[in-house]
């Protein structure tokens, strides 16, 4: 029994080392991304870049709002909402059981963490976020990597929560953690 319980916090650390290392990794590659953009396209004085003709261009926007361009000027706001998301993505992602099953998860968690934390550098540090990505096929707005981390671990959560986890096995957000034994059977 004890060995059972020095195994699994070996596993539960493992875990939070890799949801850490996922989060830093995303994080550091929205802010490269950003700096790129800023030199290349906003110091050059180009402004935009054509990457694929009428389907994808590198477009430099300094977003003082929310997503979409919505809600702008309201950087306190912003950055308590952004704070807010990370802890409580910190939080949940803390709270999932050890099992594989809730793997895609911890992934949505870390997502979410990252693309908040990117973008709060960004209103910290520069008072705006910059945008630079734009799929011209579809006037799709600008947006950036963090935007692509929310958007995506977003998108995923609602698949998880519709189509794969039932009744009851998202009560873990109301529990102080997981269940230690209790999701071993699901695990393969």
């Amino acid at each position: 029994m004890n060995c059972m319980r020095i195994g699994g916090h070996r596993k539960k650390r493992k875990q939070w080392i890799a949801g850490a290392f996922g989060v830093c990794a995303a994080v550091v590659a929205d802010q490269l991304t950003k700096e790129l953009a800023y030199r290349n396209l906003k110091l050059s004085g180009k402004g935009f870049v054509t990457l694929i003709p009428g389907v994808l261009e590198l477009r430099y926007l300094e977003n003082r709002g929310a997503a979409f361009g919505m809600l702008q000027n309201r950087l306190p706001l912003f950055i308590l909402f952004a704070a807010a998301v990370s802890l409580a993505a910190i939080i949940c992602y803390i709270r999932v059981p050890d099992s594989r099953r809730y793997l895609a998860l911890r992934v949505c968690m870390a997502g979410l963490t990252a693309g908040a934390v990117g973008n709060l550098i960004d209103r910290i540090f520069r008072g705006y976020v910059i945008d630079f990505i734009y799929i011209s096929l579809i006037h799709f707005p600008i947006f950036n990597v963090a935007d692509i981390c929310v958007s995506l671990s977003a998108g995923l959560l609602l698949i998880l929560m519709l189509f794969v986890y039932r009744d009851g096995e998202l009560e873990i957000w109301t529990r102080s953690g997981s269940q230690d034994g209790k999701d071993e059977k699901n695990d393969e």
